[in-house]
């Protein structure tokens, strides 16, 4: 068992609680720094409920750099998971995604310059990638190429070759090149490579964690653009059929928080890992219909169909799915929850609880701007 402190940044939320709990239950003691900022935790704010009372809570803006050196006393090792989280949202709020992401992750490594800890796990996205991985005709990748306005606007949605043959999608691993398609993917490789420079530089032990779709208990239901599976959640709680744009058949990759709360701890256990960065997800596509038809089913709703809209939103991209076998032989992590068993865990912890149904708000928000087709 480990006596070590950690300080968890963006703590109090969704993912950081499960890191809490997971690292309570191996013997560190936990320290959780958060803005409790409204759109996450609602207007009144306070200490979340599901955060286990023997984690210190530390309420707070990550940019301050005061808050955040007196939130670093005594403690061994960091994980780093403050980031605003939205493709669409980041696409006109710039500014403060690239504040609170870019430069409250350059804040945290400036504090940590001059008292580095022992290690660093950083939180990175699948959004790093842009499109997946690709073949072509002849079984040889190929890099996704954008896809053209004019194709969007006649709903062809495949990605296709210059001879308009369908590229085929494979598993992708870490070392595809970056294809950072919105502000939010072009600040979580800013944190992801920030980190890893500079902790090196510092000697500090770090690691970038590339989470996938990621779904669980504790989910903020009442966030438009915390992830696919909570607003379809919301929809369904509500009583109206979620909403999936271009034609439902884009394939993504779901994994459990618990899953990635084991990953985060590995991360930080791991002495012979150090400078890379690892796909964290179950390694199983599955089509963004069939996740919805899945939420349904497990929400107990049979009579509602998911609303396929036929549209798209800008910086979306068609099929990302994850090659685990990195973080398999180097972290010996792997995940263990089905997507069944996960979603009848979220479905005992919605029993009951209300969510505000704010996707029609956040579709409109992004259509006056000119942001979805």
């Amino acid at each position: 068992m480990s006596h070590k402190s950690v300080l968890i940044t963006g703590g109090a939320g969704f993912i950081g609680a499960h890191v809490s709990n997971e690292l309570l239950e191996h013997g560190y003691r936990v320290r959780v720094l958060d803005a409790l900022v409204p759109q996450v935790h609602g207007p009144i704010g306070g200490r979340p409920d599901y955060l286990d009372s023997e984690v210190e809570l530390v309420i707070g803006d990550i940019r301050n750099s005061q808050l955040l050196s007196r939130a670093l006393r005594g403690i061994d090792a960091v994980i780093h998971l403050v980031a605003l989280v939205g493709v669409g949202q980041s696409m006109y709020q710039i500014e403060e995604y690239t504040s609170v992401n870019n430069g409250g992750t350059a804040t945290l490594m400036q504090v940590l310059s001059a008292k580095p800890v022992e290690a660093v796990v950083v939180a990175s996205s699948m959004s790093v990638y842009g499109e997946g991985l690709y073949l072509n005709a002849d079984g040889i990748p190929e890099a996704a190429p954008a896809r053209t306005l004019d194709q969007l606007r006649a709903a062809r949605w495949e990605i296709t070759d210059g001879l308009g043959r369908p590229l085929i999608p494979v598993p992708t691993p870490e070392d595809k090149t970056p294809a950072l398609a919105s502000v939010y993917a072009l600040s979580k490789y800013d944190q992801e490579r920030m980190t890893l420079m500079l902790s090196s530089a510092y000697g500090m032990r770090a690691a970038a964690l590339r989470f996938f779709n990621t779904y669980g208990p504790y989910q903020a239901l009442s966030n438009p653009y915390t992830g696919v599976l909570s607003n379809f959640a919301a929809r369904v709680l509500n009583g109206r059929a979620p909403l999936i744009y271009e034609d439902g058949r884009q394939k993504r990759d779901f994994v459990s928080v618990y899953d990635v709360a084991s990953a985060c701890r590995l991360a930080l256990e791991s002495e012979h890992v150090d400078g890379e960065a690892f796909n964290i997800s179950s390694g199983q596509a599955m089509t963004v219909e069939e996740i919805a038809r899945r939420t349904i089913r497990c929400l107990g709703s049979r009579d509602l169909e998911p609303e396929i809209t036929g549209k798209y939103r800008v910086g979306d991209i068609r099929h990302c799915f994850a090659d685990i076998s990195r973080a398999r032989s180097a972290l010996g992590w792997r995940p263990s929850i089905e997507i069944e068993q996960g979603l009848d865990d979220l479905a005992v912890w919605l029993e009951g609880r209300k969510a505000s149904d704010r996707a029609i708000e956040a579709r409109e928000e992004l259509a006056v701007r000119g942001l979805m087709i």
